[in-house]
């Protein structure tokens, strides 16, 4: 119950039980989570752009999965190969976004750590290749490349649509 004038109670629903943060606590976290995340979508969208997108993809799956599908160009290092590997196959003064499975596997965010106790700048791609793959963008397989139609629960359809986020 929350009193909104003397002697008056109104009952509170889950959402607003625990009231929302202020305009600049918002603005702090919700910009503070642009700065360690990235979705597939915008992903997409700088690799396909002309010219050097400004960071590296990097893939942090285990062979099986990588051999199952991975984004194109991006590269394959296991989060527990991190410690040993990252200085050979990355450049410190380049930012790199990682990912995993999807929504429900933190593979990403520990490898993102790992990069980060290094010194590398590292942003995480929100949805992994499971959003990378259901929002239709290509693949790469063991066998080739491939692309699957957009899901329309996550994605426009339309080649040519966007989202409006």
């Amino acid at each position: 119950m929350v009193m909104t004038s003397p002697g008056t109670a109104t009952a509170v629903n889950s959402v607003l039980r625990v009231p929302p943060a202020s305009p600049a606590a918002a603005t702090a976290y919700f910009g503070a989570s642009l700065a360690f995340h990235a979705d597939a979508s915008d992903v997409a969208s700088a690799l396909a752009a002309d010219g050097d997108p400004g960071f590296v993809v990097v893939d942090s799956r285990s062979t099986a999965s990588w051999d199952q599908g991975h984004i194109p160009g991006a590269v394959h290092l296991p989060t527990a190969l991190i410690p040993e590997q990252a200085l050979r196959l990355l450049d410190p003064a380049v930012p790199v976004v990682t990912y995993c499975w999807g929504p429900g596997c933190n593979g990403a965010t520990r490898a993102a750590l790992a990069l980060a106790q290094l010194g590398y700048q590292v942003k995480e791609m929100l949805g992994g290749f499971e959003y990378w793959a259901r929002e239709g963008f290509a693949f790469e397989t063991w066998e080739g490349a491939e692309r699957h139609a957009a899901d329309p629960l996550t994605a426009p359809v339309d080649d040519d649509a966007d989202c409006g986020c």
